[in-house]
């Protein structure tokens, strides 16, 4: 399969789960259909547009493709429409997050490699698009954001852009390499949930 279609593939999926993430959240803080929507498109897009704007990648890609804010919106009415259905899954604001952390890790690192930015500097890019959409959709509803105050999220992303940038040196298959650091992100963040892990803090 080709890099591209991939990617795009994967960064629409990734918008698609952040913004059901950030509609469920909106739907758990009782907002009406608009911060349904507002939430929702938050999460989704403005992760990316920072990773886009960093890069010099102008307009970004939520700004001059559609499918990127359909995404967004589609998420936005399937939270409205079918919020108890996607209630039945346990913790589903954290587990969608966890998917849409791996997806954008993966895709921003992607990105900045296939634009040229070294290794280092593209796996920091790739956690800084995975957590941007969260953070801003966190401020949104006056929450601290995740990754500041969370067991293990950022460290998560990084693990996926680390995994993105082992497989570019290795020159392994960029689309097998994907799919497996996304899936390796959102477990271990997930996992990292489940079982209570953290950074240390101070005094502690």
């Amino acid at each position: 399969m080709d890099t591209l279609p991939m990617s795009l593939w994967l960064d629409l999926l990734g918008t698609f789960v952040f913004g059901l993430s950030g509609g469920m959240l909106a739907v758990r803080r009782n907002l009406d259909l608009f911060g349904i929507a507002v939430l929702a498109g938050a999460a989704a897009l403005f992760g990316g547009v920072i990773r886009d704007v960093t890069l010099g990648a102008t307009p970004p890609a939520a700004l001059s493709d559609s499918r990127y804010v359909l995404a967004a919106l589609a998420a936005a009415a399937l939270a409205f429409f079918a919020h108890p259905l996607i209630d039945w899954v346990a913790k589903p604001v954290m587990v969608l997050d966890a998917m849409g952390l791996g997806l954008f890790a993966v895709v921003g690192c992607r990105k900045a490699l296939d634009l040229g930015v070294g290794p280092l500097p593209a796996m920091l890019l790739g956690v800084v698009s995975a957590v941007g959409g969260g953070v801003i959709r966190d401020l949104l509803v006056t929450e601290v954001p995740r990754v500041l105050r969370e067991e293990i999220y950022a460290l998560a992303a990084m693990l996926g852009a680390g995994i993105v940038v082992l497989g570019q040196l290795l020159d392994l298959p960029q689309g097998p390499t994907a799919l497996a650091a996304a899936t390796l992100t959102a477990l271990f963040r997930m996992v990292s949930v489940w079982r209570g892990w953290h950074l240390p803090r101070a005094g502690s």
